[in-house]
C-alpha cells in the first residue's frame, strides 16, 4: 500500500555537501566574520590610499605588495566560503547580486590582462571598497535606490538634453555675434547653459544679455525656471521615490526570508514522515489484530451481505 512512499537512500555526496554547507554557513553568518571582512575592506582602502604617496611607496614597496597579496588571498577565501555555504543549493548563491559582484571582483584580479595593467588593477581594488555596502544596510539602501532611479534618470536626461539644445540654439541665434566666447557655436552654448543650470554666473550672463536686448531677461528667466527649478525637482522626486521603494524592499526581504520555508528542512521532514509510515506499515503487518483474520477471509457480495469463502465451505 505504501510501497510508493519508500524513500531512496540519499547519495553520499549529497550528505557531504549538506554538512559542508552547514559548517560554512555557520562561519559566514557569524557576526565576527562580517566584522573581519568589513575591517579587511577598510584596510584594503587604506592600503590603496597609501600607495598614492610616492615616498612611502619607494620605501615600503615590498611590504605594500605583500599586504596586497594577503588581502587578495583573504578575499578569495571569503568568496570560497560563501560558495561552500551554498553547496547544497547553488542556485541561491547566484540570486544574491552582492555574491555575484564579490565573485566578479575577486576573479578579475586573477586574469593575466588585469594583473599586467596597473591602472585597471587599481580600479578593481577600488571596487572592493564598494563591498562595504554589503555590511551597511543604509548604504545598501542608497545604492539600491540609485539603481532603481536609473530609468527615471534616463528620462530626465533626455528631457534635459532637448531643453539644453533648444535654448542653446536660441542663444546662438541672438548672442553669437555679441558673445562668441560663450555662444560662438552650439557646443559652447550648451556648455554655457549647462554651467548656468547651477545658477553659477547667472548674474554676469544676465548683464551681458541686457546689453544685447531686454528680451534676454525672458530668455534667462524661463531657462532658470525650467532647468534649475522644474527639472532638478523632478530628478529629486525620482530619487526620493526610488529611495522609499528600496527601503521598503530592504524591510520586506528579512520577513520574506523568515516566512519562506527551507527546502532542505522540508525534505528532511518528508523523509522522516515516510520512515514513520513505513515503520507503521511494518508494525501493522506483524500485529495479530483479532479482526484482521476475519477481514482477510470474508468477502462482501454485491448486496453488502458477507458470504463464506471456499475455505469456510
Amino acid at each position: 500500500m505504501l510501497d510508493h512512499l519508500e524513500p531512496s537512500d540519499a547519495p553520499a555526496d549529497t550528505s557531504l555537501r549538506r554538512q559542508l554547507a552547514s559548517r560554512c554557513r555557520a562561519i559566514t553568518e557569524a557576526p565576527w566574520f562580517a566584522i573581519a571582512v568589513f575591517a579587511l575592506i577598510l584596510f584594503n582602502a587604506a592600503l590603496l590610499g597609501a600607495e598614492t604617496y610616492q615616498g612611502l611607496v619607494a620605501e615600503w614597496h615590498r611590504w605594500l605588495r605583500l599586504a596586497e597579496h594577503v588581502c587578495l588571498a583573504a578575499f578569495t577565501v571569503e568568496v570560497l566560503l560563501r560558495l561552500a555555504a551554498h553547496a547544497d543549493r547553488p542556485g541561491q548563491f547566484w540570486k544574491d547580486p552582492w555574491n555575484v559582484f564579490d565573485l566578479a571582483v575577486v576573479l578579475c584580479a586573477f586574469l593575466p590582462l588585469v594583473r599586467e595593467n596597473t591602472t585597471v588593477l587599481r580600479l578593481l581594488r577600488l571596487a572592493r571598497v564598494l563591498r562595504t555596502a554589503r555590511f551597511l544596510p543604509q548604504l545598501r539602501v542608497v545604492l539600491t535606490a540609485v539603481a532603481r532611479s536609473l530609468p527615471g534618470t534616463l528620462s530626465f536626461l533626455l528631457v534635459g538634453t532637448l531643453l539644453l539644445y533648444l535654448y542653446a540654439m536660441v542663444g546662438w541665434v541672438f548672442f553669437s555675434s555679441h558673445d562668441p566666447v560663450h555662444y560662438g557655436s552650439i557646443g559652447r552654448a550648451v556648455l554655457t547653459l549647462f554651467l548656468l543650470m547651477t545658477l553659477d554666473g547667472i548674474g554676469d550672463a544676465v548683464r551681458a544679455g541686457l546689453e544685447v536686448s531686454r528680451w534676454s531677461l525672458l530668455y534667462y528667466g524661463s531657462y532658470v525656471l525650467l532647468a534649475s527649478f522644474v527639472l532638478v525637482n523632478v530628478l529629486i522626486g525620482v530619487v526620493l521615490t526610488s529611495l522609499d521603494e528600496a527601503r521598503q524592499t530592504e524591510q520586506d526581504e528579512p520577513e520574506h526570508a523568515a516566512s519562506a520555508p527551507d527546502s532542505r528542512q522540508l525534505s528532511e521532514r518528508i523523509t522522516a514522515a515516510r520512515r514513520a509510515l513505513d515503520a507503521l506499515q511494518a508494525e501493522l503487518e506483524r500485529s495479530d489484530h483479532p479482526y484482521a483474520e476475519p477481514t482477510r477471509r470474508a468477502a462482501i457480495d454485491a448486496n453488502g451481505h458477507p458470504h463464506a469463502t471456499s475455505d469456510q465451505r
